[in-house]
């Protein structure tokens, strides 16, 4: 897991957000439920018409709440944002039949692995520090390796032991209302009415995929004993 999770997913997106726009790599994320609705049917775990209805709901509303903005990507940028959460979801799907250490020893191992291989691939491309960042950027990287990665991550392995695929990876529809609303109480942005509108069918999205329920299977008759 952590291959396709940390260094093909997480990679893969931090080399694409150098060469292509904000909302084009948002659109890209979320198409995360998408791609785990299509691997787990693959896998036989068919999702229920619910989850499916809000998958594309919500898939919809952040390309609206994306609409307007600049959608430019390099091919290479465009090609390792379409890998990227390919990786990350059959990662997600994939880890559901593995016999995993718990929760949180598997959390740690992912991205101990997964960390070493960014760092070994980094050097191997001639990536090297060039001495300490400032404060603020030291800052910002702390609070993403507490929060980010170490509550956050933690977080979404426990989910994927304990609910569906589909509810887990709702986050990826959360994500951009929460960024707007941040940008609008941490730094004064302001927000549309159509922004408004489009978190409204987000939030409405991930209300449906909560509410879904896996269907189940039917009990097969019991024959009665002859006599």
């Amino acid at each position: 897991m952590g291959l396709l999770l940390m260094l093909l997913g997480n990679g893969l997106v931090c080399v694409a957000e150098q060469e292509v726009s904000s909302g084009l790599a948002a659109i890209a994320v979320a198409s995360l439920p998408l791609w785990v609705g299509l691997f787990s049917w693959l896998k036989g775990r068919h999702p229920s018409r619910l989850e499916w209805l809000g998958i594309a709901v919500g898939f919809l509303g952040v390309l609206w709440l994306n609409a307007g903005s600049a959608l430019a990507a390099s091919p290479k940028g465009a090609i390792a944002l379409l890998v990227a959460p390919a990786a990350w979801g059959w990662g997600s799907v994939w880890s559901r039949d593995r016999d995993l250490p718990p929760s949180f020893m598997n959390t740690a191992a992912q991205m101990l692995t997964g960390g070493a291989m960014l760092l070994v691939l980094g050097f191997a491309l001639g990536e090297r520090f060039g001495g300490l960042p400032a404060p603020r950027p030291l800052l910002a990287v702390a609070y993403l390796t507490v929060f980010g990665s170490i509550l956050a991550f933690s977080a979404y392995v426990w989910l994927l032991d304990n609910v569906r695929p589909a509810l887990a990876t709702s986050y990826a529809y959360v994500n951009p209302p929460v960024a707007v609303l941040l940008g609008a109480l941490v730094l004064g942005e302001r927000f549309s009415v159509h922004a408004i509108g489009a978190m409204a069918v987000i939030l409405a999205s991930v209300l449906l995929i909560t509410r879904a329920r896996r269907p189940t299977a039917a009990i097969p008759a019991t024959p009665a004993p002859s006599r």
